[in-house]
């Protein structure tokens, strides 16, 4: 029979937040892959914990996978954690789970930490409906055409961003999104834990005061719902253009939030309408 391979979830921040179940997992297998070694020890010694440790991430999870099924293959148990929170959520682990189960090996989750979770919990946000996007792309054209696609979801969406993008990142949802509500969850269960609540504005206005370190988690408040008896969108562009004389841009802007469709559709259909029916 194969071994049996754990997901196990480890802290955030807090050494605290470790589970007995987590700490006696962590103490009876007899791998434990980390996504830096380095920085796992760090736990394991803090628990009086000595195992054997291996390496897994993004640039060698090819080459470390295969040997760390070979073990389970041989009847090891693994446990499978990240620097911060519950593998497999941004980060490589779920190859590894995937493979695993292809081949009928035990997987069993060890719950514990999660960063977006624990910053949804507190935020204020409508958590009823959520969407879980992890890390934006870092190029900003990327990076917009990514929020664009998610600016109509239903619910709250979650972000994690790198403290050094986090301004360009707030200034691109405010662009596509609009000014919605947002909060911005940093240093979670550490001394420094924060969050900054507002509109896009007030946040990056509080941001831009002090360089942000740690852990950012991004969350967005759901969009205005789309009014039900909108008149069709170019007939309402056209009221918006001529009679109330709205530029383009704010015309497009004002008719995506009234009726759901997206910005680039409502400018392309503004620029129709101002020109008269024409295409450009």
């Amino acid at each position: 029979m194969p071994g049996t391979l754990y997901i196990l979830a480890t802290p955030i921040g807090n050494l605290e937040d470790t589970t007995f179940r987590a700490v006696r997992i962590l103490g009876e297998v007899d791998l434990i892959a980390a996504e830096d070694t380095r920085h796992s020890l760090k736990l394991l010694n803090h628990f009086g914990i000595s195992k054997p440790l291996t390496s897994y991430f993004d640039h060698n999870q090819q080459f470390k996978g295969e040997r760390i099924l070979q073990a389970l293959r041989r009847e090891k148990s693994v446990a499978l954690i990240s620097d911060a929170g519950t593998p497999c959520i941004s980060d490589p682990g779920f190859n590894l789970v995937r493979a695993a189960v292809a081949e009928g090996i035990a997987v069993i989750p060890i719950p514990g930490p999660c960063a977006a979770v624990t910053a949804l919990s507190a935020s204020g946000l409508p958590s009823d409906t959520f969407t879980f996007a992890g890390f934006p792309p870092a190029r900003q054209g990327k990076r917009r055409a990514f929020l664009n696609a998610m600016d109509h979801l239903p619910g709250t969406l979650l972000f994690y961003e790198a403290p050094h993008r986090l301004e360009e990142t707030l200034r691109d949802i405010r662009e596509v999104m609009g000014e919605r509500q947002v909060v911005v969850a940093r240093e979670l269960t550490k001394i420094y834990e924060e969050f900054i609540r507002g509109t896009v504005t007030d946040v990056l206005s509080t941001v831009a005061q002090g360089k942000v370190r740690g852990e950012v988690v991004i969350l967005v408040a759901p969009g205005e719902a789309a009014q039900e008896d909108a008149p069709p969108l170019p007939e309402l562009l056209g009221r918006l253009l001529h009679d109330e004389g709205l530029t383009v841009k704010d015309a497009a802007k004002k008719a995506a939030e009234m009726t759901g469709v997206p910005k680039n559709t409502a400018y392309a259909e503004a620029l129709r309408v101002r020109n008269g029916g024409k295409e450009c």
